[in-house]
Order: C-alpha cells, then structure tokens, then sequence
C-alpha cells in the first residue's frame, strides 16, 4: 500500500460502521429469528460481546505489525511460499464469501421486493459498475464518499426507528428465555459470522490510517456502533413483526419499514427506506474488492493494483448469478459452509498468525540467551 495513501479515523471508524452493518440489516433478523425466536434479540448483544474479543485480536495483530497489511503480515510470518500460498487462498476464500454474496444479495432484494419485473443480472451489473468506478478512485476517494453520506444513513436510521416505534408490542419477546440458554449461542454465531469475522478484511486497509492508535480506537468504535445498531433492528423485527413473521421473511428489515403508518398518512415509504440498505451494501462491497484486488497486488508485487479492478468486476457480477442457484440454497449454505468459510479465515487464521508470532519471539529471545 502507498505510503501516500492515508484517511483519518473517523473515515475508517465510517468504514468500519458501513461494512460491519453491510447486508447484515437485510437478512440477519431472519436467521437470528429462527435459531433463537423471541430471544434472538439477547444472541444478538451476546454477538456484540463477542466481538469485543475479535476486534481485540485483529488490533493486536495490527498493532505488532505497523504498517503492513494483511498479506504482508502473513508473508512476514509464514514466509514467502507458504505465505503467499495463504495469502491466495484467503483472496480466493474472500472473493466467494464476500462481494459475490453481497451482490446476489442486491440483485435479488430488489428484483423481489421492488422491481419484480427487472432482470437480476442487469441490477447486479448496474451495481457492478459503481462498486468498481469506487475500488479504482481508490480509498481515500471512497472514504471521503462514506463519510458524506453516512449522516444520511443514521438519518434514515433514526427515522426507521422512530416510526416504528408505535407499532411495537412487548408480548412478542414474552416469554424470556423459554427453550433455555441453548438456542441462544448457535443465534449468536450466526451474529458473530456476518457482522464481525469478516473484520479481518478491514485490516488490508488499517495501515491506510494516517495514526495507529486513531486506528485501533475507530476499528473498536466502529465495529461496536454497527453492531448495537443492528442488536436495535433485531430486537425491533422481533417486537413488530413477532419471532415466528421475522424467521418466515427474507428480509426482515424491509417488512418493518412496510409497518410504518403515522395516521394513515405517512406509509409506503420502503422504499426510501432501502436507500440505507443500499449505501451499507454499497460499501461493504467496496472494501471487498478494494482488499482482493490490493491483496492480489501485493502478492504477485504488482506496482499498482487498478488494472486488477475492471476484470475482477465482471467477474463479480458473473460469481453473484451463479454463486446461489436459489433462496433455499442461499440458506443453507449460510447456515453450514459458510460458518466454516468465516471461522476459518476470521478465527483461526488470525489466532494462528499470533501463536507464530509468540513462538518465534521466544525462539528469538532463547537464541540471543545461549549466544549471551
């Protein structure tokens, strides 16, 4: 990564807001729901818990390696071969689970909830374009754009939560805990999955922070604003829409947004509600790509990483037609491959990568002791 590339912290912290909110506002009501049923709202502030615990590791990482991202992380620890043999099948691992899945996730909420009458392909191509025009402006360019329009997401948000506030019914969380502690940890992995495994991408672009510790402190204060942000549109789903209505939907958030009525007079207004879904799809996309297409570069040392970018999008918007033959596929992917896709690049490869770094620390600190 440029040296001359640098954003604030407050960019990154938007960043890390966008992405960690992402597609999770759209779909992750309805698994949550259905795992957990009116308790789905605790397995979320368990997930937001356990996410204290990820961030922590992704900073530590970070912070022992200034200035390196991700990929030179894992080369400087592993070595080249093997290093660079990771680093591509982390690419190859994010690519399948990350972009291509929030771009199906576009083309088929608004080919089924909006415009029922448009081809998937064209809306995945349309979004294809944007997301790429954004990965080859480059960081700086599309953090200054997120940190524009993020007053205009907590707007819509705010505003979400204000008109459906009349339309909650407490009984629909009643009663607590009724199957037990049980249904709440596989309710909060799902959580953890979506919203914070996939953090370990934001580190391809934390060196980008023109500070450290601005960085470190945006990574946790963004990763936990988004995750109690969608704790509220969990609990909310829940208490407006009932356990049972939110497991059936697709997407949960949507359905709320179709209860808003304020006298008879202020409804119907989903769809300017779907303005926040798109611009928090939007840019977790973005890092997505931006990430691959810098990983790739790093990896095979390419000076600049911007030619990667246009063949790697139409690529994408193939991989978003083909990744999920159908909604009942989607589904169980989620629930089984993907924990693992998630778990193994967000858990176990950053615990493996510190457990290197403790071991040849120690393997240091016993050499210069026998040659003292």
């Amino acid at each position: 990564m440029s040296k001359q590339v640098k954003i604030s912290g407050r960019q990154f912290m938007v960043l890390t807001t966008l992405f960690t909110i992402g597609s999770a506002i759209l779909i992750i009501p309805s698994g949550m729901a259905f795992l957990a049923k009116q308790d789905a709202w605790i397995a979320a502030f368990v997930g937001v818990g356990s996410g204290f615990f990820l961030v922590w590791i992704y900073n530590t990482i970070a912070t022992l390696y200034p200035g390196m991202t991700l990929v030179e992380i894992i080369e400087a620890l592993l070595g080249k071969w093997l290093g660079k043999t990771i680093s591509l099948l982390f690419i190859v691992t994010l690519f399948l689970s990350g972009p291509a899945s929030a771009l199906y996730d576009v083309g088929n909420f608004l080919t089924t909830q909006i415009m029922p009458e448009t081809p998937a392909q064209s809306v995945n191509i349309l979004f294809a374009v944007i997301i790429v025009m954004g990965a080859r402006l480059g960081i700086e360019t599309f953090a200054r754009s997120a940190e524009l329009l993020f007053p205009l997401f907590i707007l819509l948000y705010i505003s979400l939560v204000i008109l459906i506030a009349p339309e909650i019914k407490l009984e629909n969380v009643e009663p607590v805990l009724e199957a037990g502690i049980g249904p709440i940890w596989p309710a909060a992995l799902s959580f953890i999955s979506v919203l914070f495994l996939p953090h370990i991408v934001l580190l391809m672009i934390f060196p980008a922070v023109n500070r450290i510790d601005n960085a470190r402190k945006a990574f946790f204060n963004g990763s936990m604003f988004g995750g109690l942000m969608m704790v509220l549109i969990v609990a909310l789903s829940i208490l407006v829409l009932g356990p049972d209505l939110t497991a059936k939907s697709i997407f949960p958030s949507y359905s709320l947004a179709q209860k808003i009525n304020i006298g008879n007079f202020l409804q119907r207004i989903e769809a300017i509600m779907a303005i926040m879904w798109f611009i928090s799809l939007y840019f977790r996309a973005t890092i997505y790509i931006y990430a691959i297409v810098l990983a790739i570069a790093q990896v095979f040392k390419l000076e600049d990483y911007r030619p990667l970018v246009s063949p790697l999008g139409m690529i994408l918007v193939v991989m978003s037609v083909v990744i999920y033959p159908n909604v009942p596929y989607q589904q169980t992917w989620d629930g089984t491959v993907w924990l693992s896709y998630t778990l193994s690049i967000g858990l176990l490869l950053p615990l493996l990568l510190l457990c290197i770094h403790v071991i040849r620390k120690l393997w240091s600190k016993k050499r210069t002791e026998f040659k003292g």
